[in-house]
């Protein structure tokens, strides 16, 4: 954790947030707050989900890439805009480019997920795929500006971005007014430093708290540094923030306004999607159950009613399999067994009719007369299991043995 602290003044401040409003009218519709029970009863009050997934282009991007492009005059206008993102920002820049008539190019990673090029693409833009993160893609709209003479729009480093997604501030202080914490998911800091400007100025008590993916957290080295500070290397399953360095304007924001940053790991995050989809019954990227994962890893941290802001739900089927799946075992919800068994005929069928009965759900078998550690008359059964949790896990391996089958190998909660 890193508390932010106040420094200068913010480059961005209410009046521009509610100008950015004004301008969005008839653009975005407000998204919806939804109550979690869940949370709530974890946290020990209440839990508000601020849907921004279920935006227009399926994030909270729209607002400010908006918002920027529609304050360009005519002669920028013809020249056309040029974008780097990782896949939200690419909607959101093309689709506001397309309701304003404008030529859009979009610069996206590498590995951006198919949905979000090809929904880039859907909405007009040409869309070229550069670099590893979207650093790479940055410095290439970077040139192809320079080069061509498109205006650039950042993802979140300029003024415009920052009051657009600001927006979503506005909206949730009107949503729950008694809000004590807001929770933001954070890349290059443009929807914290927005959200900030638009619930510091009216509700200075409120605690605005930003959450950054472990394997991607610039923001912790930059404050402590005071000056935006390059990562050397970045992993993390949430793309949408896999930002290696604050912007300045965004810096300066951050700074001056927001009261902490969060870092949660890749397990946290899966946890945090697949409790949204299981609990929340919502389609949230990994980068936008952030915020979602710092509550279920701190319950008890954050003065309620508390805001998590969902930024967004366009995820890559594969990735959210594979997420899923990964959440799943995090979560301790899957058990590999090797169990003994003796090598008699029903032996089998005996396990797992045992294993049924403990509720557990059997997802793969692999029978083995074959190894030199195996005693005459006895067979190995590897088992894979989904489960309750790890109060389950317990139980399972505890019955078994207590039934007389010898568990000797266990991976998961034992």
């Amino acid at each position: 954790m890193v508390t932010a602290g106040p420094i200068a003044s913010p480059p961005v401040g209410l009046a521009d947030v509610r100008s950015a409003q004004e301008l969005l009218r008839g653009v975005v519709s407000p998204t919806p707050m939804a109550g979690s029970r869940a949370l709530s009863e974890l946290c020990g009050g209440p839990v508000w989900l601020k849907c921004e997934n279920l935006q227009r282009t399926g994030s909270f991007k729209i607002r400010g890439a908006y918002t920027r492009i529609a304050r360009l005059d005519d002669e920028q206008r013809a020249r056309g805009v040029v974008a780097a993102s990782a896949g939200n920002h690419a909607q959101g820049v093309a689709l506001a480019a397309q309701m304003l008539g404008i030529e859009a190019t979009v610069f996206m990673p590498e590995q951006a997920a198919i949905p979000k090029v090809g929904a880039t693409r859907g909405y007009g833009a040409r869309v070229h795929l550069v670099g590893e993160h979207i650093d790479g893609s940055i410095a290439a709209a970077t040139e192809f500006a320079e080069r061509t003479g498109a205006v650039f729009v950042h993802p979140f480093d300029h003024p415009d971005i920052i009051a657009g997604q600001g927006t979503v501030g506005l909206e949730l202080l009107e949503q729950v007014p008694d809000v004590r914490t807001v929770l933001v998911c954070t890349g290059g800091g443009g929807l914290l430093g927005g959200i900030a400007a638009a619930v510091k100025a009216q509700r200075p008590d409120v605690a605005v708290v930003g959450v950054q993916a472990a394997g991607a957290a610039a923001w912790p080295a930059s404050l402590a540094a005071g000056v935006p500070t390059a990562l050397a290397s970045m992993r993390t399953i949430a793309d949408g923030i896999a930002v290696g360095q604050p912007g300045k304007v965004t810096f300066s924001q951050v700074a001056a306004l927001v009261d902490e940053i969060l870092t949660v790991d890749d397990d946290a995050l899966s946890r945090a999607l697949l409790h949204c989809l299981e609990r929340a019954k919502l389609l949230v990227e990994p980068a936008g159950a952030a915020a979602v994962a710092a509550l279920l890893e701190h319950p008890r941290r954050f003065a309620t009613p508390a805001v998590a802001v969902l930024s967004g739900g366009n995820v890559d089927p594969l990735v959210l399999l594979h997420v899923i799946q990964h959440g799943m075992a995090s979560a301790a919800r899957y058990l590999s067994l090797r169990v003994r068994v003796g090598d008699r005929p029903g032996a089998l069928a005996e396990l797992l009719a045992h294993v049924g009965s403990l509720g557990a759900n059997v997802l793969d078998v692999e029978h083995s007369r074959i190894s030199g550690t195996l005693p005459l008359g006895e067979v190995e059964v590897a088992l894979a299991l989904e489960t309750r949790g790890t109060e389950h896990c317990t139980e399972l391996v505890q019955a078994l043995r207590s039934a007389g089958h010898a568990v000797v190998e266990v991976a998961g909660p034992r």
